[in-house]
């Protein structure tokens, strides 16, 4: 099954929903420069599409074109450098979460890509902008995510 067509500001929508579940439709149309009427149609539009399950839930990733998941731990090759890796990566999309921690890895991003050949491109990516040396691991499947906390 081939993965529908989304368009950058439904991206976008989609990417700030998955943030904030709550966020209004006014303030989706000011982060996505759309009317807030705009904004309702393609949230219903997406609703539809199943690619909104739920507010607070999770994005349908797969019929994104983003299925693979991986974590890459990230280790500067100069740890003289100042460390600024998340600004240095913050405007790679396929990013969707960047966690400082502790132990031989400084950061450890979680990211979603289409393709194997995506992830391989991706890395060269990261490893050029921030200087890093990367290890990958991909997720085979998920049990569980995002859960609610009793």
């Amino acid at each position: 099954m081939s993965a529908p067509e989304v368009e950058a500001k439904d991206r976008k929508i989609l990417s700030l929903l998955a943030v904030d579940g709550r966020m209004s439709y006014t303030d989706l149309g000011k982060a996505t420069e759309l009317s807030t009427s705009a904004v309702h149609q393609r949230v219903k539009r997406l609703e539809q599409r199943g690619l909104i399950k739920g507010y607070g839930a999770t994005v349908d990733h797969e019929q994104l074109g983003r299925p693979l998941t991986a974590f890459i731990s990230v280790t500067p090759i100069d740890a003289s450098q100042p460390d600024d890796y998340p600004e240095r990566l913050q405007d790679i999309a396929e990013i969707e979460s960047c966690w400082s921690v502790a132990g031989d890895e400084s950061y450890i991003l979680k990211i979603r890509v289409g393709t194997p050949g995506d992830l391989e491109e991706l890395l060269g990516r990261i490893r050029s902008v921030a200087n890093v040396s990367t290890r990958t691991t991909i997720v085979l499947s998920t049990p569980y995510e995002n859960r609610p906390i009793d």
